[in-house]
């Protein structure tokens, strides 16, 4: 299932998730047309083996990993996501702490991943989780939207509607699904950090719980 639209519309011009976006944009452009890519990734990516809690330094990591990405198909991926759902989050939850679900669900997910893969030496980069963030917070806001999604039916692309609650919460199964199957698996392997998207919703659905209030949001027939 890939979001096409959603039926909510923003209340306002999103300029905080025009600026991640942009932010993201940017670096992923200073990455791929730097001298040494290599350097600049075992720098600034999350490496859980070379994480050291007594030393700060090691925990930047958590932070900047955020910013990079491993392709073009990767940026545009989370980008997207981003353009879809989070300009209705920050409509609802404000200039300041829609940067900080962002920020926050980034380095919980980070966290989480740590946990499961203490020992591994493969750079982990991307902004998924703190995309997934956001999609835990929309998930909690606006339950009832409408996603116009596209999805292959009988080998034939088709565009259907297809609740918020239900899309979100299948991809949520699906990461949590994945993310079990990966245990016990060599640490030294890429793929994809299930648990870093964990990580990240279920940080937006807290902070979508607790920014939730009472409010009527016009959907589109």
């Amino acid at each position: 299932m890939f979001p096409l639209s959603d039926s909510i519309k923003a209340r306002r011009l999103p300029f905080i998730n025009l600026i991640l976006i942009a932010v993201n944009v940017y670096v992923f452009f200073q990455q791929i047309t730097s001298v040494s890519q290599d350097i600049l990734i075992s720098k600034y990516a999350f490496i859980p083996s070379l994480i050291n809690f007594s030393d700060f330094s090691t925990l930047t990591p958590f932070v900047t990993a955020i910013f990079l990405h491993g392709g073009i198909l990767h940026i545009v991926s989370n980008m997207w996501f981003l353009w879809v759902f989070g300009d209705n989050v920050e409509g609802y939850t404000g200039w300041f702490f829609y940067p900080l679900i962002f920020l926050f669900s980034g380095i919980v997910g980070n966290l989480l991943q740590y946990l499961f893969m203490t020992g591994s030496s493969i750079p982990m980069l991307g902004a998924s989780g703190a995309v997934a963030g956001v999609l835990g917070a929309y998930f909690v806001l606006f339950p009832k939207a409408q996603i116009r999604t596209l999805i292959p039916i009988f080998g034939f692309p088709s565009v259907i509607n297809i609740s918020s609650a239900f899309m979100l919460g299948y991809w949520f199964l699906l990461q949590i699904i994945s993310g079990a199957t990966s245990i016990g698996m060599s640490q030294d392997v890429g793929g994809v950090a299930f648990w870093a998207h964990v990580g990240g919703f279920v940080t937006g659905l807290v902070f979508g719980k607790l920014l939730q209030k009472k409010v009527e949001f016009e959907l589109e027939s």
